[in-house]
Formats: C-alpha cells, sequence, structure tokens
C-alpha cells in the first residue's frame, strides 16, 4: 500500500461518468484489475473520509507510463467534485488496495459481466485476461444510452460484445440476464467475471451456480476505511469448511470475491426478513477463491 500525492493529468467526461487521469507510477506498477484506490477529498471540501474508486486503467509503458485512470459518477457532495477536477490539480492517494481478480490457471473463455459505473474495474481485467491469452467476451448494461460504459472500448477489448439497455436506447431491450445464458452458450465460456449492483451480481452468481461455472464478483460496499479498521463493508460468506457462515471485508478480502461463497440472502438481512441462525445454514463446502 502506497500513500502518494498524485498530480491530475486530465479529467474528462464519459457519458454520465467522469474519468480521472493520475500521474501515479508507484501505486500503477503494482496496481491489479479489481483493486481500488482511496482518494481523500480535494481542499475545501467539508466530508472528512476518503473515497474509493475501482482502478480502471495503467500505463505502465510508453508515453504515458506511470499512468492511473479512475472513473466515477460526479453526483451528490461525495462525487461531485469529481466534475471540477483540473489538470495540475494534486489529489492525496492511497493504493492499490484489495484483493484483485484470480486468473485461470489454463486458457479458458471468459465472460465479463457489467452494468452501469460497475463497468471500470472490468476493462482493465480485459486486458489483462487477453494478453495471458484468454478468449474474452464482454455483455455491457446500463439503464440508457448514457450509462453504457465506453462501448468502443468494450468492443477492442472483447471477441463478442452484447448491449443492453433497459429502455433501448442502445444495443438491446432488457438487462444483463436476458442474454446472459445466449451469451454463455454461444461463446462456451468457462469462467465468469462480473461487477456492478448487487441485485444483478446476485442473479449472476445463482445462474453460474445452478449452471457450475465458476464465477468472481467485484462486491460494492461502504469502504469508510479502505484498510479493513472499520467493518463497514462487510459481506457474509460461507465458511470454508462449509459449516455456518462468517464475514468477510470487502476492502481487504475482496472486493473481489468466489461468487458461490456469498451468502445473498443474509447480505443487507438486517434490512429484510431475519434469517436462518448460523446452525441453520447448509452445510455444503464451498469452492476455494
Amino acid at each position: 500500500m502506497i500513500r502518494t500525492r498524485c498530480e491530475v493529468l486530465s479529467s474528462r467526461r464519459s457519458g454520465a461518468f467522469q474519468s480521472v487521469t493520475l500521474v501515479a507510477p508507484e501505486i500503477a506498477e503494482q496496481a491489479r484489475p479489481g483493486q481500488f484506490i482511496e482518494v481523500a477529498m480535494p481542499e475545501g471540501r467539508q466530508l472528512f473520509l476518503r473515497r474509493p474508486f475501482y482502478v480502471h486503467e495503467t500505463s505502465r509503458r510508453g508515453g504515458w507510463a506511470g499512468t492511473l485512470e479512475f472513473v466515477g459518477e460526479p453526483e451528490g457532495p461525495d462525487t461531485q467534485w469529481l466534475a471540477d477536477l483540473k489538470p495540475h490539480q494534486v489529489l492525496d492517494v492511497i493504493g492499490p488496495l484489495g484483493k484483485p481478480f484470480g486468473y485461470p490457471k489454463k486458457q479458458v473463455a471468459c465472460l465479463l459481466v457489467t452494468e452501469d459505473y460497475g463497468a471500470s474495474p472490468l476493462y482493465f481485467l480485459a486486458e489483462e485476461l487477453q494478453v495471458r491469452g484468454h478468449r474474452v467476451d464482454m455483455i455491457v448494461g446500463a439503464s440508457t444510452q448514457d450509462r453504457v460504459f465506453k462501448p468502443i472500448e468494450a468492443k477492442r477489448l472483447s471477441r463478442t460484445i452484447a448491449v443492453v439497455t433497459e429502455d433501448g436506447s442502445a444495443g438491446d431491450r432488457g438487462h444483463v440476464m436476458d442474454v446472459l445464458p445466449a451469451v454463455i452458450t454461444k461463446a462456451r465460456s468457462q469462467v465468469v467475471y462480473a461487477a456492478g449492483p448487487r441485485p444483478m451480481l446476485r442473479a449472476v452468481a445463482e445462474y453460474c451456480r445452478s449452471n457450475r461455472i465458476p464465477a468472481q464478483v467485484a462486491v460494492e460496499e461502504r469502504m469508510a476505511c479502505g484498510l479493513g479498521l472499520c467493518w463497514s463493508c462487510a459481506v457474509p460468506v460461507i465458511r470454508r469448511d462449509g459449516r455456518g457462515f462468517d464475514h468477510v471485508r470487502a476492502c481487504v478480502e475482496g472486493p473481489a470475491i468466489n461468487a458461490q461463497r456469498i451468502l445473498w440472502d443474509r447480505w443487507g438481512w438486517e434490512d429484510a426478513e431475519p434469517a436462518a441462525a448460523p446452525e441453520e445454514l447448509p452445510s455444503a463446502k464451498a469452492p476455494p477463491r
């Protein structure tokens, strides 16, 4: 983990999102797909906590060597300041943080599934999978056309791409799950990676589980400290011995987590109906991360 002051190289609008490129050679060299950075609010802001952002892209060679890009949605007091960033400003950054995605040991066909802002970490992953000789296909979903994240970049990074929007303004009308089975069959996908809102992650995870397809998801949680100290980002998972459940911190043991370990019904259960007691949970052995 590195704390450093990073110069803003560029800040530009990309549909509904803001892409910020930093000069951060040490973090860029170490960052892996699925990891994130914590950015301190610019001077003059009243909010105390840092804000987490997935590493979207890094450059380790060529004219852009030593740069790192992250993406946010400039909306509300937490992130509106992103739209005001200018080149040569300096941000206080900690990273890279969290556990990255794992790569398949053998060359396989990988399907990357994402929705809205959640797409950010998967483009970095797609590049790394390609370098390792894996086939990459993508499903990119969104509510509207302006929330389809970098579709041209997605086409460059994948063998095939399916775009779906709720209102039909781009690609097919519908949701990610409407096209997932057909894409998996056509691409002969053997491993699935997903990033995005929790309901979408759960649907993808449950489909993969029922069809015995290994899947990893990048969870979205409140990462208040980013260092595992506050436990505000706890995710319930099946214990490795299959007996009962435990919690892992999304900022340390995640964000990339084996989808089959997550107890989706218990995640956020404080706001729902009481879940089963630990001894009542199924005793199925979970696959290793």
